[in-house]
């Protein structure tokens, strides 16, 4: 095949309804202020008596979460999560974020009305971020794990169309600050 004729049928597939819609990103939230967009609250180690602080602000049309983590009294976690609304993830492969970090990995946290000893159940997965730098990170949702608590499960599998909490956590065992920018969540 001439090269030509090899880069336009490259084209062709690429344009094609089947490969745009392979590729296509569905956005979740964009920090806009709009009537779609869900509250976010903070829940930290303080839960278990930790001293880890932390919460999220948007402004600037983006998430702002940060804090400091604290490793005293067992502690060592912050996170923020949504409510107020409920998000059907059904036929996505990954969660996908613009995020500005400083270096240190986060989790991404989605829970759906599962229960494990009536505790919620979660389902976490971690990504690493770039310190001062935007970059766009991807979960595959099949790489997210069970826990309830902090306790690793074995199950039960999540079902994407019950999502009701999406959230963002710090727990990498390195007391100090932390600060996490988020510019937009998706799904592809």
């Amino acid at each position: 095949m001439r090269p030509l004729a090899a880069t336009a049928l490259v084209l062709v597939l690429a344009l094609s309804p089947a490969a745009a819609e392979e590729n296509a990103m569905q956005t979740l939230m964009q920090f806009d202020d709009g009537a779609g967009e869900p509250r976010w609250v903070a829940v930290n180690d303080g839960v278990m008596g930790g001293r880890s602080q932390g919460g999220p602000e948007v402004k600037g049309g983006a998430l702002h979460f940060s804090g400091v983590l604290s490793l005293a009294n067992n502690g060592g976690f912050s996170s923020v999560r949504t409510v107020g609304r409920n998000f059907d993830v059904t036929g996505a492969q990954a969660v996908v974020l613009r995020v500005k970090g400083d270096g240190r990995t986060y989790q991404l946290r989605l829970a759906t009305d599962a229960r494990f000893r009536g505790i919620t159940v979660s389902w976490g997965g971690e990504f690493a971020t770039v310190a001062g730098q935007w970059t766009e990170v991807r979960v595959p949702l099949a790489t997210l794990r069970p826990s309830a608590h902090g306790m690793q499960l074995q199950g039960p599998p999540m079902d994407p169309s019950k999502v009701r909490e999406l959230g963002l956590l710090v727990g990498d065992k390195r007391e100090g600050p932390f600060a996490l920018e988020v510019d937009w969540i998706a799904v592809e």
